[in-house]
This record gives structure tokens, sequence and C-alpha cells, in this order.
């Protein structure tokens, strides 16, 4: 009698590791492609922004030579206080963008995949 129920045990062993090798399986599958989709936007993505920032640079530097000679005219400031007051504005701007985009930053990230893994654990547990 102990043969029957080790062979039961040994073939329900063998199924709940046959099926969890395929679940896993189809995570690492959808995982990839995924990683695939999403390395194609990132890499796309990171050259239009290397372009924009590059372009965004040269209409910063236009755009603080046409405030500094705009302070200079209106007040009889030294330059070292015309830069320094330049400089303040550019470090509180800089901080508002830092803030902004770690905030943007933040999110869930492949959701297939999350999903998935959702679906699966409820059907391993029974849940519906």
């Amino acid at each position: 009698m102990d043969k029957p129920k080790n062979k039961n045990f040994a073939n329900t062993a063998s199924r709940i590791s046959a099926i969890a090798s395929s679940v896993m399986d189809l995570h690492v599958r959808i995982a990839l492609q995924e990683v695939d989709r999403e390395k194609r936007r990132l890499i796309s993505g990171g050259v239009f922004i290397a372009m924009g920032g590059i372009l965004l640079l040269l209409v910063l530097i236009s755009i603080h030579v046409i405030f500094y000679l705009t302070l200079s005219k209106l007040n009889n400031w030294a330059t070292e206080y015309n830069l320094l007051l330049i400089i303040f504005v550019d470090l509180f701007l800089a901080g508002l963008s830092l803030k902004l985009g770690g905030k943007l930053a933040k999110g869930p990230y492949l959701p297939q995949t999350l999903e998935g893994l959702g679906k699966t654990t409820k059907a391993v547990l029974g849940k519906k």
C-alpha cells in the first residue's frame, strides 16, 4: 500500500513542477517580449531626449545672455551680482525640474508581466 501513495505523490509532484515550469517559461517569454518592446522605445526616446536637451541647452544659453544684458541695463549692480541672481534662478528651476521629474518617473513597470503573475497566482491557489 505504500507504493501507490508514493507513486501518486511523485506523479502529483511531477505535474506541479511541470505546471510551474510551464508558467515560468510563459512569464519569461512575456518579459522578454516586453523588454524588446521597451528597449526600442527607450532607445528612440533617449535619442529624442538628447536632441531636445542639446537644443534646449543652446536656447538656455541664449536666454542667459539676454537676461544678463537686460539686467546690466536695468540696474547698476556689479557683474558678479547679476550673474549670482541668474545662478539662483537657475538653481531654483533645476530643483523644481528634478522634483517633478522624479515624481513622473515613478510607476509600475512591465504591466503584462505583473498581470500574468497575478493570474497565475490565482489559478495556482484556485481563486477566481
